[in-house]
């Protein structure tokens, strides 16, 4: 062969190699990697981050970092990062690695009884990529670790193991995007949706919502509702599993943006409602969104309160789930369920211990409590209850001599009431319980005035909540926590021993779901909110008395007398009109505000606030004595404010007690039942 025919075919491959290059840089390498596409559409959460060293320092200053460090799972990830400093010579080189990328950190069940995470890092420079490749050879010259390579489907998995113990990552490059779990079928699913592209990615649905892009905004949150049931049953019971069917069956999915500020952990966002035809969304379709009322009757050692706000509570089945074993029986329970309205609640009461199974009863609004009281009367008599009842104050327990009540006047959500039956009324409400046992210590705190209404710190709670909820979830983590213990599976509560300074860090859980107006179309979302109280700053639990034989203040205390340390001059709660919260800078007097806004039920000349009118009488927290007009800024004449919209399209429902005003894509950042001072 000749030198010339050889100068050729050497330069025709340079040229083609060239090529080749130019080409993966134009035309595949130029195209940004989606990494919500590479997430595998079984994960059941997906955290996403950006600005990590803010994000710390955030957490620092809730002092929330100690409580994470505690953690073994964290503890396991310093300890690691610790390793790698040492072997690449560097001081917090993770951290510094991280920096402001974005990273996605996705939750998927592996199997039964097991759960894992699947990490994606974008590698932005050579330098960064050199760094992961030196990482791992100074790993596997390590005499602890085992760093081995295989290759699947065409992909160059790396294995950095542990000796002995196993315990390791599973990574691969793609496209200079770091993919890498602990788990490697994790990282194989990856690879297996890289080979079907086209595949709707988990953030389909907000592929146009991009929450990191607001500057008070520390991580996202994907949650895949679809899934929650199964991630629900690798920690809880099994009887547990057709309650939480039918309550995830209001949505899909949702974006929520979380914001650490404050005593406070506040996640604000979307969820899609569920489309499939039994969800209980359909059953719900339409049916205006309650206020809570019942606070009147919620007592001070309620655990877990799940509240359903809809007009007609007996919409939440469309047949009657068991039927009944006879007409008059029938008859009784119609006359029953026609008297229900507004509100709904399934309420666990704080148990001595996790052997000793909680106080479970169900909390039901009444239209016109006499014609209940009637109806009650026709059941027993149908049932042949015993007509001896047991009085606690000025309360009567009676039996009903028929298990399921809740069930067969409301739905499956009830279901579980398997004894003979014990009901009571107190004031506008009825309660249904297993046994008289159950209700005998929620009466004696009702009779006792220690219920959510006189607690001030309940009252701030719930004037930081949503008023106008579909579906509602408060939590009291020293009150639940013998419950939670009972409810876990065996094997899961040495783990929630383990945690229990960081779970008990927040006393106070609240989540929301607020429909839309309208539901039909696109914009027809719930807007969603997770509220977690950080404790600390004067926090005292509202089922603890200041000191022995103090008596907790009265429903209609003055603020200044009401108010504890660290909640200044919050109104006890008496079912508010309407809550929203105060921007601070835009009052019209000076001073510090204390946030919150609580309204007054009824306008200064004594009348209702008519609904619809855009105006509201209210009392601002930090300032109790000064009366404020506020005013819905779309019928004011105000151009809401001209930065991007915080929630995409959006309503003003808090003008009114029954109507909203359209807030069109600028309503930004005022949620659900949010005023502006004007």
């Amino acid at each position: 062969m000749s030198n010339k025919l050889l100068v050729f075919l050497a330069g025709l491959l340079l040229l083609s190699a060239l090529g080749s290059y130019v080409y993966y840089r134009r035309a595949v390498a130029s195209v940004p990697v989606d990494a919500w596409a590479l997430v595998p559409d079984d994960a059941v959460l997906v955290l996403a981050s950006r600005d990590h060293p803010t994000l710390v320092r955030h957490l620092r200053e809730t002092q929330l970092w100690d409580n994470l460090a505690a953690l073994p799972y964290f503890q396991q990830v310093q300890e690691n990062g610790r390793l790698l400093d040492s072997l690449t010579n560097s001081r917090n080189n993770l951290l510094r690695f991280l920096g402001r990328k974005t990273v996605l950190a996705s939750v998927h069940i592996t199997g039964p009884g097991s759960f894992d995470v699947l990490y994606q890092v974008p590698l932005n420079t050579v330098r960064e990529f050199r760094q992961v490749r030196a990482a791992a050879e100074a790993l596997g010259r390590h005499p602890r670790f085992q760093v081995n390579s295989r290759t699947y489907h065409g992909h160059v998995l790396t294995d950095v193991r542990e000796r002995g113990t196993g315990n390791g990552v599973t990574y691969f490059n793609y496209r200079n995007h770091l993919i890498l779990s602990s788990g490697a079928g994790l990282v194989e699913k990856v690879i297996a949706r890289l080979e079907h592209t086209g595949q709707p990615s988990v953030a389909a649905d907000f592929r146009n919502t991009d929450f990191l892009q607001l500057r008070d905004v520390d991580a996202t949150l994907l949650i895949n509702y679809r899934q929650l049931p199964p991630f629900l049953d690798l920690f809880f019971r099994p009887e547990l599993r057709p309650s939480a069917q039918v309550l995830t069956g209001l949505g899909r999915n949702g974006l929520l943006e979380l914001q650490l500020a404050g005593n406070k952990v506040l996640l604000n966002g979307f969820t899609n409602p569920e489309t499939s035809r039994d969800a209980l969304h359909q059953r719900l379709l339409r049916e205006p969104a309650q206020r809570l009322g019942m606070a009147e009757v919620l007592s001070l050692r309620t655990a877990i309160l799940l509240h359903l706000g809809v007009a007609r509570p007996t919409a939440l089945h469309t047949t009657r789930t068991l039927p009944a074993p006879d007409s008059a029986t029938a008859t009784a329970l119609d006359s029953i369920a026609r008297q229900l309205t507004d509100e709904a609640a399934l309420c666990y009461l704080a148990a001595p211990s996790a052997r000793q199974a909680p106080a479970r009863l169900v909390l039901v609004r009444c239209a016109d409590p006499a014609r209940v009281a009637l109806a009650l009367g026709q059941l027993r008599r149908a049932r042949g209850a015993s007509p001896a009842f047991e009085r606690v104050g000025s309360y009567e327990i009676h039996s009903l001599g028929l298990p399921e009540v809740p069930a067969r006047l409301l739905g499956p959500l009830f279901a579980g009431f398997t004894g003979a039956g014990a009901v009571a009324q107190a004031g506008n409400y009825v309660a249904f319980a297993d046994d008289a046992s159950a209700l005998r210590g929620w009466l004696q705190d009702v009779a006792a005035g220690h219920v959510w209404a006189r607690s001030p710190t309940q009252v701030a709670f719930l004037e930081e909540t949503q008023p106008l909820a579909r579906f509602s979830i408060f939590l009291d983590t020293q009150n639940s926590w013998n419950v939670l213990l009972r409810s876990l599976r065996e094997e899961r509560r040495a783990g929630l021993l383990r945690n229990e300074t960081l779970f008990k860090r927040f006393p106070q859980l609240a989540f929301q779901l607020v429909p839309a107006a309208p539901e039909e179309g696109a914009a027809g979302q719930y807007f969603t909110q997770l509220l977690l109280r950080l404790a600390g700053g004067g926090y005292r639990h509202p089922n603890r008395l200041a000191h022995p034989g103090a008596r907790r203040p009265a429903l209609s205390a003055p603020p200044d007398q009401s108010a504890h340390a660290g909640e200044r001059g919050q109104r006890p709660y008496a079912g508010r009109a309407g809550a929203g919260q105060c921007p601070g800078a835009a009052l019209p007097h000076p001073g510090k505000c204390g946030g919150l806004v609580g309204y007054a039920e009824r306008a200064a000349g004594g009348a209702d606030t008519p609904a619809g009118s855009g105006r509201h009488t209210g009392v601002c927290a930090g300032h109790p004595r000064q009366a404020l007009l506020l005013r819905c800024p779309r019928q004011a004449g105000l151009a809401l404010p001209p930065q991007p919209a915080r929630f995409g399209a959006g309503h003003f429902p808090g003008c009114g007690a029954g109507g909203g005003h359209s807030a069109g894509p600028a309503a930004g950042r005022w949620g659900r039942g949010q005023l502006l001072f004007v």
